[in-house]
């Protein structure tokens, strides 16, 4: 009886990670300029980022360099964690150094989980306190259902994104990034004596395509953010669970062409006209300034353009007066409460340990802290609002408590 159980046991694990490991089938194509959002399926739907998680590692990288943190010619050392990551990578032995530039293109052509690793370890001081910092960024520009768990897209459970969030992403670093963007071109470069060749294959077969980032796992599928320039037009594609780079491919390419209007045209561009650029001689993007979006375009453009503006950072989780009435957010009627603390800072530094911890679960749901106390201001009450139904807020008290949160499900206030 006991080998029975075990049998059974290893076929539903079996199935279930089958199941796990089955991504949905996702893709949108917007206006750049406009923001208006051109087709969509299942754009909001859940999968796992894979290498495209690296488009946010680069968006930090930028980020710091343009603050001064860092230099093109910083040297990052590779720890050994850093060094241990599997293929892709760059190979370097644990204990030597790369720099920053070698670490973007790295990211860019050979999508390497050690560079990710290592500009996430200089920028975080860990890869997990600076998945932290991703997480942060991504509520900035308005990715509100995407969570990292680390900085390459290896594969974790709880790393996920949608469709929208990262056409939301691709617009945020042309719009904010647009000399550093144009790295995203790069076909190749040379590393410590050899040619490293990147595998966005569509890009180089695309006419006007100049970027921006491929990925794959198991359980992601084969995914693929595309931007293409056509005249005084940029468009942006997303395609997410792809069976096979083939197929995917040739579905971002059917996606562009309709919305370029070239159905039916032949659009692949000969080797001559565009062939895998060495750094050397990388050519610049013409990217001109992309206003906001004009009155009376429609809510889903609206919030695109919003979400990518320059934003103040604002990690500060609303500290509500003691007689403010927390009221759920827009969204949903339920929240939770998982603690208290005597300051206002260290009630947002259990949310934001608390938002790591609970993950996905947590997607879509709003920090926040009131202070309570016969003076208002004695202790900080910490939890979370704006679940959209019973079932999900009990889902993350359940997770929450399992990582040693005390954690209690609050009535309905609707």
């Amino acid at each position: 009886m006991t080998r029975f159980r075990f049998v059974l046991a290893a076929i539903a694990a079996f199935l279930f990670g089958t199941m796990q490991a089955m991504a949905g089938n996702a893709s949108l194509v917007l206006d750049v300029r406009t923001g208006r959002i051109l087709s969509a399926e299942n754009a909001d739907t859940l999968n796992h980022p894979a290498s495209l998680t690296k488009m946010m590692t680069l968006y930090l990288t930028f980020e710091a360099l343009h603050r001064g943190q860092i230099a093109w010619s910083t040297p990052l050392p590779m720890s050994q964690t850093a060094a241990r990551k599997p293929p892709t990578k760059l190979g370097v032995r644990a204990g030597e150094t790369i720099t920053v530039e070698e670490a973007v293109y790295g990211m860019i052509v050979r999508s390497a989980n050690d560079a990710a690793a290592a500009v996430a370890e200089r920028l975080g001081g860990s890869e997990e306190a600076f998945a932290r910092i991703m997480n942060a960024k991504a509520r900035q520009l308005g990715m509100t259902r995407t969570f990292f768990v680390n900085a390459s897209g290896l594969p974790a459970s709880q790393q996920v994104t949608t469709a929208r969030d990262m056409a939301k992403l691709a617009v945020a670093l042309m719009r904010h990034y647009p000399r550093e963007y144009r790295m995203f071109a790069a076909g190749s470069f040379r590393f410590r004596g050899r040619v490293i060749r990147g595998h966005n294959n569509l890009m180089y077969r695309y006419q006007g395509m100049d970027g921006i980032k491929t990925g794959y796992t198991r359980a992601s599928g084969y995914n693929l953010v595309s931007a293409v320039s056509d005249g005084s037009r940029r468009i942006v594609g997303v395609v997410l669970g792809g069976r096979s780079a083939k197929s995917r491919d040739d579905k971002m390419a059917a996606m562009l062409d309709q919305h370029l209007g070239r159905a039916g045209q032949t659009n692949v561009a000969t080797a001559r006209q565009r062939r895998p650029v060495e750094v050397a001689t990388l050519p610049g993007v013409s990217l001109s300034y992309l206003g906001p979006t004009p009155a009376g375009e429609d809510a889903t453009a609206a919030i695109i353009a919003a979400s990518t503006q320059t934003v103040v950072p604002a990690d500060r989780p609303t500290a509500l007066s003691a007689d403010t009435d927390v009221k759920p957010a827009a969204n949903g009627y339920w929240q939770i409460q998982i603690s208290t603390a005597p300051t206002e800072e260290g009630a947002r530094k259990i949310l934001v340990e608390a938002q790591s911890a609970g993950g996905a679960a947590l997607l879509g749901a709003t920090p926040h802290t009131k202070a309570a106390g016969s003076s208002g201001a004695d202790r900080y009450s910490v939890g979370f609002v704006g679940f959209a139904s019973r079932e999900a807020a009990a889902t993350a008290c359940d997770i929450l408590r399992k990582r040693s949160y005390k954690c209690t499900l609050l009535p309905d206030r609707g």
